[in-house]
C-alpha cells in the first residue's frame, strides 16, 4: 500500500528542472534587453528636450532685450510735476536728458542701441578702439576670453544692446528710498557673450550675461556706465546663464531685408547702419552634457563621417564626436529702431 502510494506523487526530472531554468534565463534576458533599449530611447528624448527647451529660455531672454533696443522713455507734460518744477522743488524732467554718445569711437564709449560683435568672447572694458578683453569670470574657466577651443572654431559672436527706463520713485523726495540716486530716467546696456569653461577634460563654452547701468543724477552733464550694485541693484556682471554652448550667431538685417555684412559698429566705416537695423538673426547651438550617440557613423570603409552643425551664414562646422547638438534659431524683429 505504502509503495502504490509513493508511486502516485507527481515531480520533476532533472532535464525538465534545467530546461525550466533556461527558458526563464531567456524570458529574463529578453525582458532585460527590451528595458534597455526603451530606457536609452527615453533617454535620448529627455536629453533632445533639455536641450531644446534651455535654448528657447535664452532666446526669449535675447528676444525681449532686442526688442527693447533704443527704447526712450517720454514722461510729458503734467500739472502737479510742472507746479514742483516752478516752486524750485525736485521735480522728473519731461523726457530723457541723459547724454547719449551715438557714433563713439570704441564699442564700450556707445550708447548705440544694438551692437554685433562678429568672433569674439569676453565682454570689452576698454575706452579704446581696440579691443580689449576681461580675465575669465569663473573659477572653471581655464583659458583667456578671446582663446577658442579649436583653431576651425568659429564660436562666438557677441552682442550689446542698450535701451531706457523709468523709475518715478527714484526723485530726491521724502518719499524714496534711502541712498536713492536722483536720477528718474534709466539706461541700461545688456551685454550677451561667450567664455570657454572645462570640466576635468571636457572644454565648452558657457553664455554669460551683463547688465549695466548709465549713472547720470539730474542736473549732471555726464555719467558712467557701472555694475555697482550700491547704485544699481538690478545690475550684474559675468553671469553664467548656460553651459555647453556650440555657437552664438547673430545676423542683423535691414530695412530692405538685405543683411548687413559685416555688421556695423561705431569704431568702423559700417556705423552709418547701426540705425538701420530692423531685424536680428539669432542661432544659438547647444549640445549634451555627456556622450549622446554609442557609436560613431562610419562611411564604406571605416572612416568616421562628422556630424555637421550648421549655421545661417558661413558657420557650418563638421564634429567628430558623439554629442548630441540642437539649434535654435529665430528672428527678431527691433521695434525702436530707425523711427
Amino acid at each position: 500500500m505504502r509503495k502504490n502510494k509513493f508511486n502516485n506523487v507527481a515531480g520533476l526530472t532533472l532535464i525538465e528542472i534545467m530546461l525550466g531554468v533556461v527558458i526563464s534565463s531567456i524570458m529574463m534576458a529578453a525582458m532585460y534587453t527590451t528595458y534597455n533599449v526603451v530606457n536609452n530611447s527615453y533617454s535620448q528624448v529627455v536629453d533632445r528636450a533639455k536641450i531644446s527647451r534651455s535654448g528657447r529660455d535664452i532666446v526669449g531672454m535675447i528676444m525681449r532685450d532686442i526688442r527693447l533696443a533704443g527704447f526712450k522713455y517720454y514722461y510729458g507734460v503734467h500739472k502737479e510735476n510742472e507746479d514742483k518744477r516752478e516752486n524750485g522743488d525736485p521735480y522728473i524732467p519731461r523726457e530723457d536728458y541723459l547724454k547719449y554718445q551715438g557714433f563713439a569711437g570704441s564699442v564700450y564709449d556707445s550708447h548705440d542701441p544694438l551692437i554685433i560683435i562678429q568672433d569674439e568672447r569676453g565682454n570689452v572694458k576698454s575706452t579704446s578702439t581696440s579691443l580689449e578683453t576681461d580675465s575669465p569670470t569663473s573659477d572653471e574657466d581655464t583659458t583667456t576670453s578671446k582663446q577658442k577651443l579649436d583653431y576651425e572654431d568659429f564660436c562666438c559672436d557677441k552682442i550689446h544692446i542698450v535701451y531706457g527706463d523709468f523709475n518715478e520713485d527714484h526723485i530726491n523726495e521724502a518719499h524714496s528710498p534711502p541712498d536713492t540716486i536722483n536720477q528718474p530716467y534709466k539706461r541700461y546696456r545688456i551685454t550677451y557673450y561667450a567664455m570657454p569653461r572645462s570640466n576635468k577634460n571636457d572644454l565648452y563654452y558657457g553664455v554669460y550675461k551683463t547688465k549695466e547701468s548709465w549713472i547720470q543724477p539730474v542736473g549732471a552733464t555726464d555719467g558712467s556706465w557701472t555694475t555697482d550694485t550700491t547704485n544699481c541693484p538690478e545690475c550684474f556682471e559675468g553671469e553664467l546663464i548656460r553651459d555647453h554652448l556650440v555657437d552664438m550667431e547673430f545676423i542683423a538685417f535691414n530695412q530692405h531685408g538685405r543683411i548687413i555684412n559685416p555688421p556695423p559698429r561705431p569704431d568702423s566705416s559700417s556705423r552709418k547702419d547701426l540705425y538701420n537695423i530692423r531685424s536680428v538673426d539669432v542661432r544659438l547651438t547647444f549640445r549634451s552634457k555627456k556622450e549622446f550617440y554609442r557609436f560613431d557613423k562610419l562611411d564604406t570603409e571605416g572612416n568616421i563621417i562628422p556630424r555637421l552643425v550648421k549655421g545661417l551664414g558661413d558657420r557650418t562646422t563638421a564634429i567628430e564626436d558623439k554629442y548630441l547638438r540642437d539649434s535654435v534659431v529665430v528672428t527678431i524683429h527691433t521695434r525702436n529702431i530707425g523711427q
